[in-house]
């Protein structure tokens, strides 16, 4: 079993930054790539970004030059640094991570129970 836990999510004003973070446990061998995604109300998930083990980043053009993911490959974590934050970046942010338990084991994909982000006007 794996386990996601996002962290850090909150109220900010707009043009405000907030971090949130997100750490996986439990049976991993290892991790491909982490990502970000977020779900507003009445609106379908969508990509915030990416990060591969190597460190290589994709975000979603709503998001560039605003947001930066980074990891810490030894401690399983991710984190999404949000800045100049605006309303319609109000959302559930959830954290997706691709895994194996073991060496040969197939590719999953976790996700966690996500984190609330709510930046006001």
């Amino acid at each position: 079993q794996v386990q996601v836990v996002e962290s850090g999510g909150g109220l900010v004003q707009a043009g405000g930054s907030l971090r949130v973070s997100c750490v996986a446990s439990g049976s991993i061998f290892s991790i491909n790539a982490m990502g970000w995604y977020r779900q507003a109300p009445g609106k379908q998930r969508e990509l915030v970004a990416t990060i591969t083990s190597g460190g290589s980043t994709n975000y979603a053009d709503a998001v560039k030059g605003r947001f930066t993911i980074s990891r810490d490959n030894a401690k399983n974590t991710v984190y999404l640094q949000m800045n100049s934050l605006k309303p319609e970046d109000t959302a559930v942010y959830y954290c997706n991570v691709r895994c194996r338990a073991s060496f040969m084991g197939p590719w999953g994909d976790c996700w966690g129970q996500g984190t609330q982000v709510t930046v006001s006007s």
